[in-house]
């Protein structure tokens, strides 16, 4: 029986096939296979008690819980605006005491959950052809976005201190003799704890960075923003992060700042929220007003009760304390089981819920190559291929990396998912 194709957009064919469905769908195909992969929090981490006390506070008087109940607005619920402009505050002052940079609450917009912040930012500033620019590696699933919006991805080199800020100049100035700067809309980084890598940009180039994008912003006669994804700032185990790339943006006119608390309190809340120039807060509220005319009302008051009584603070410094000990074991398992083998190195983050381990050049990681079906099939452990985290064209992407993530499994599982890992790494040495 013939059945007939349908005539899909193109943004839906440049949409298809994206890695993150199918990490899930081996994820449930695979229930036995201890994942390394997920980037998903620890169940045992997520505020049960918390979230039902909030709940009844909100829901305990009749009007209030009315509101609650109600559409919001797109923008997102007033008092978790105000609540969370003196959060991003709070933080800058406990990372530099000095901070001149304050947050208010009329330059930000509540999202369900930074995802669909990045995707609203795609949509309001990429035509198709348009460039972003991207460390090497970065954020595989922001990689998706731009993708499905036909944007192009260029990616720069980057070391222990993040991207580079000379091979970002330097492409900004080929570009410009390309004739090809007026397509440059957007330089993406994750500036804490980076996923895939765990690398932090550094303080020196933070600041750079701002500069870099107003400068050529000038010369270019246009904008060239800057998105800072912060999804990870409150996971630090050994020492607060540094200010912002936000807080060096003083006229407000370059950085957006993406916040989530998906990692540090639920995913399933879905709340997240970006601060952001007047003129593009605007773009995306007219987007956003498309999709939902205002994120899940109900979970913003919930939010805000747990940041303004202060319960989410301590939360946050409990989840913290049971990653460090995650981390610590998946760093100590690396130590046991891949020490010996030549070539193999790995990052040791301060901070997210990953660690990045490199192989010699020779061992491919992808999801088709015989490591990872061994890895899967036989040592029944999975980890991400990072070949995904990789801008640009496929033929350029390294593909020797694998991203670990030590935020599902428990000590003990991260040392058996690693001894696995290693026994199916031996096997191609």
């Amino acid at each position: 029986m013939n059945h007939s194709l349908t005539n899909f957009s193109q943004r839906r064919r440049w949409a298809a096939d994206q890695a993150i469905s199918f990490l899930m769908q081996q994820g449930v195909e695979h229930p036995h296979v201890l994942s390394l992969g997920a980037g998903l929090v620890d169940a045992a981490s997520l505020p049960v008690t918390e979230a039902i006390e909030a709940a009844r506070e909100v829901l305990a008087e009749e009007v209030r819980g009315q509101s609650a109940l109600q559409y919001g607005t797109t923008q997102g619920e007033l008092r978790l605006r105000q609540h969370l402009a003196d959060y991003q505050t709070r933080i800058e002052q406990t990372s530099a005491p000095a901070a001149h940079r304050v947050a208010v609450a009329d330059e930000i917009v509540c999202t369900t959950g930074s995802q669909q912040l990045l995707a609203l930012l795609a949509d309001a500033l990429f035509d198709p052809g348009d460039i972003c620019l991207v460390a090497a590696p970065t954020y595989f699933v922001f990689l998706g976005v731009l993708e499905g919006v036909g944007a192009r991805t260029i990616a720069l080199p980057a070391d222990e201190h993040g991207l580079r800020m000379e091979a970002l100049e330097g492409e900004l100035q080929r570009l410009e003799t390309a004739g090809e700067l007026s397509r440059v809309k957007l330089i993406y980084v994750v500036s804490e704890f980076e996923n895939p890598t765990g690398i932090s940009l550094s303080l020196e180039r933070r600041g750079q960075l701002v500069e870099i994008a107003k400068t050529w912003s000038t010369r270019r006669g246009e904008k060239i923003y800057v998105l800072e994804d912060a999804a990870y700032r409150e996971l630090h185990y050994d020492a607060p992060p540094p200010p912002s790339v936000w807080s060096f943006d003083t006229a407000g006119d370059t950085v957006i700042h993406a916040g989530t608390f998906s990692k540090s309190f639920s995913p399933g809340l879905r709340v997240g929220f970006g601060l952001m120039p007047r003129e593009l807060r605007d773009a995306v509220n007219d987007l956003k007003g498309n999709q939902d005319f205002g994120s899940a009302n109900f979970n913003q008051h919930l939010l805000a009760d747990l940041l303004g009584s202060g319960r989410f603070a301590i939360h946050a410094e409990q989840v913290r304390a049971a990653y460090r000990i995650k981390r610590d074991a998946m760093l100590a398992a690396a130590d046991e089981f891949f020490a010996d083998l030549p070539g193999v190195s790995w990052v040791h983050p301060h901070g997210g819920l990953y660690v990045w381990m490199t192989l010699p050049p020779h061992i491919v990681t992808g999801f088709d190559s015989p490591l990872f079906r061994r890895a899967v099939d036989v040592e029944q452990v999975m980890y991400v291929p990072g070949e995904l985290c990789f801008g640009g064209p496929r033929e350029q992407r390294q593909c020797n990396h694998m991203r670990l993530s030590f935020g599902v499994q428990s000590p003990e599982g991260l040392r058996e998912g690693m001894r696995r890992l290693s026994q199916a790494v031996r096997r191609f040495l």
